[in-house]
């Protein structure tokens, strides 16, 4: 029974490392040295359902798939655990941004929930600087709390004003 809670344990602090990683890497990295491949996720340079951002994927991919394999030729050790904590977090990263916020696979459009209510507006705040500089919102599941309010008093409204 420890040796589940363990490994649960580990794949639950790699997922939740993942999105310092993503946002660190997001707000110095991609807004810094590796703009030019970035840049074209905020202004649109490409025909087609791929952007130069999506090499990230690949970028990301690599220690996720380095921790597993290292696990399993270790006999499923720790870095096997850290490695699906990374890999979960990748699966919930493309179902958030790419699914969900920008609609590149027309999926989950609609939600009453004010935590995606609050991810999505957070993401359109981020994409309001088409430029490298001033950007804000780097993160992808954790969300200001402004935005929280914002749409739960926006939620509010709405169903004072569609009760009347």
């Amino acid at each position: 029974m420890e040796a589940i809670i363990l490994k649960i344990s580990i794949v639950l602090v790699s997922f939740g490392s993942m999105e310092a990683v993503a946002w660190l890497s997001h707000k110095y990295l991609m807004h810094g040295p590796l703009w030019k491949l970035h840049r074209d996720h905020h202004k649109k340079e490409l025909n087609g359902f791929f952007e130069h951002n999506d090499f990230f994927f690949l970028i990301f991919a690599i220690p996720g798939i380095a921790a597993l394999l290292l696990g399993i030729r270790n006999g499923y050790n720790a870095f096997f655990w850290i490695g699906i904590g990374i890999c979960l977090y990748g699966m919930m990263y493309f179902l958030v941004h790419d699914v969900f916020i920008h609609q590149r696979i027309r999926l989950f459009h609609r939600s009453d929930s004010v935590y995606l209510k609050a991810i999505r507006r957070a993401h359109k705040i981020h994409h309001k600087h088409l430029d490298r500089e001033d950007g804000e919102c780097f993160g992808m599941l954790w969300v200001p709390f402004k935005y929280f309010r914002e749409m739960k008093s926006k939620s509010k409204n709405e169903i004072t004003v569609s009760s009347h």
